[in-house]
């Protein structure tokens, strides 16, 4: 390779990095910003989120909880305001990550890109929905079932604390909301050709298996959370086999409208290679 063939490989590489430069800017930028707007805002958005205990424990009356360290509700509103921020954020992460991908795609491509950039935030949404109006209030009211109130010699309530509270349910949100793309992940598998509709049908006994195994690590240890995860999960599997044959049959579909363009130019090319025909031989003097 001479030195000129060096410069010119350099140059594309050297482009590739200042756009993900850029790119990378803009999306810190719009994570500041959002972490910023969070923090200032982060008791309002954790009174919001104690809602489901707020319905758990059935009355009108201010829940107590306590932090045991000086700084425990600070750094508690710090990752609460940081998981804000990207979840607001997240539009802006994902336009940045599709426009420096896209200079790379095919038109086809960046088309079948986009509904999976779309569905991504959306099913994220359905699953941070379930927890927050059905699996927390349903796993708060099982937790608040065990407290001992008609001893009268020893009382055991329930006083949570911040931070394990913030935790639990930002597990939560974040295992559903993981299982819920589902849908998109086994989509974008069919499209690359590694999984077939008879193949997620063959294994679905396996993969609901799985799906409870899965649920059982992800929630509290309880099984109102992990059944109110499993079942829309396999749900979801159901969903994603039709999908997965819908994306086979428009596969199925596109296969011989690009093969008609080739088989139309492999029968012109004979003709356009076709010898003149001879002149007639003069006549003899």
């Amino acid at each position: 390779m001479t030195d000129v063939d060096i410069d010119a490989s350099k140059a594309p590489l050297i482009e590739h990095l200042i756009e993900l430069r850029r790119r990378l800017m803009w999306t810190l930028l719009a994570v500041f910003l959002a972490f910023l707007v969070c923090f200032w805002f982060a008791k309002p958005i954790y009174n919001l989120l104690l809602w489901p205990y707020r319905v758990a424990a059935g009355t009108d009356a201010p829940i107590e909880m306590i932090y045991t360290a000086p700084q425990e509700f600070f750094f508690t509103q710090v990752k609460l305001a940081l998981f804000g921020a990207v979840f607001i954020a997240f539009p802006v992460i994902a336009s940045q990550v599709y426009m420096f991908v896209a200079p790379g795609l095919y038109r086809r491509e960046r088309q079948a890109f986009v509904p999976f950039l779309i569905a991504t935030p959306i099913l994220f949404l359905l699953g941070a929905a379930l927890v927050y109006f059905v699996a927390m209030p349903l796993a708060m009211t099982f937790f608040l079932s065990m407290q001992q109130t008609d001893d009268t010699q020893v009382q055991i309530h329930l006083t949570a604390r911040v931070s394990e509270y913030l935790s639990l349910i930002m597990a939560l949100i974040l295992g559903f909301g993981v299982c819920f793309q589902l849908p998109v992940v086994l989509t974008l598998l069919a499209r690359a050709g590694m999984i077939t509709a008879d193949g997620l049908k063959r294994y679905r006994r396996h993969a609901i298996f799985g799906v409870f195994v899965v649920a059982a690590v992800l929630t509290p240890p309880d099984p109102i959370s992990q059944i109110a995860l499993a079942v829309p999960t396999v749900l979801l599997y159901e969903l994603s086999i039709y999908a997965v044959k819908l994306a086979e049959r428009k596969h199925a579909a596109a296969q011989p409208a690009a093969a008609k363009p080739a088989a139309k130019r492999t029968a012109a090319k004979p003709a356009a290679a076709k010898p003149a025909a001879a002149k007639p031989a003069g006549k003899p003097a």
